[in-house]
């Protein structure tokens, strides 16, 4: 079992910053992917960023140049940077692990099969 724990996210004003983090625990492999969801109300979930199993980050068009997402082998976290904040990236945020992703680039929430609880994030104009 893999248990997924995020940290971080509040409230931001447009054009700041907030770091998001994912802690991994559990029964994992080394060449497991990881990756940033996020859901606003009445809308899909949608990709931000992953990470696959050899390391390779990859991200969502509407996040390109703003966000970064960096992963600690060592703790066994991702951490979600957060800059240029825009009202329109509010919702919920939400890490998640896929066991044996090698170097898949996932873009879409189904092939992964652990999830954490998800947190808020609020940006105001």
């Amino acid at each position: 079992q893999v248990h997924l724990a995020e940290s971080g996210g509040g409230l931001a004003q447009a054009g700041g910053s907030l770091r998001l983090s994912c802690t991994v625990s559990g029964s994992t492999t080394d060449s497991y992917g990881m990756a940033w969801f996020r859901q606003a109300p009445g809308k899909d979930r949608e990709i931000v960023g992953g990470i696959t199993g050899f390391g390779d980050a990859y991200y969502g068009d509407p996040v390109i140049g703003r966000f970064a997402i960096f992963r600690d082998t060592t703790t066994d976290t991702v951490d979600l940077v957060m800059n240029s904040l825009k009202p329109e990236d509010t919702a919920v945020y939400y890490c998640a692990v896929r066991l044996g992703a090698y170097g898949l680039a996932l873009i879409t929430p189904e092939p992964f099969q652990y999830w954490g609880q998800g947190i808020q994030v609020t940006v105001s104009s």
